[in-house]
């Protein structure tokens, strides 16, 4: 079994090499409609990514018609 540091390793190599991490600040005020939606999915970035996945399909639709 491997140690947790190597482990440790593996992942963070993982994630330098295939993932980006990106951050997004909201305003309790002027964005308060976007996180109480955020707040009603168990995955946020399931469902941002959903959303964006939706978007580009329908600008696909319409740019091809």
């Amino acid at each position: 079994m491997a140690t947790k540091e190597a482990r440790d390793r593996a992942i963070a190599k993982y994630q330098k090499e295939k993932t980006t991490q990106l951050l997004i600040r909201l305003n309790f005020n002027t964005d308060a409609d976007i996180i109480e939606e955020l707040e009603k999915h168990p995955s946020k970035m399931g469902y941002v990514k959903e959303l964006i996945r939706a978007d580009i399909e329908a600008r696909k639709k319409t740019l091809g018609d």
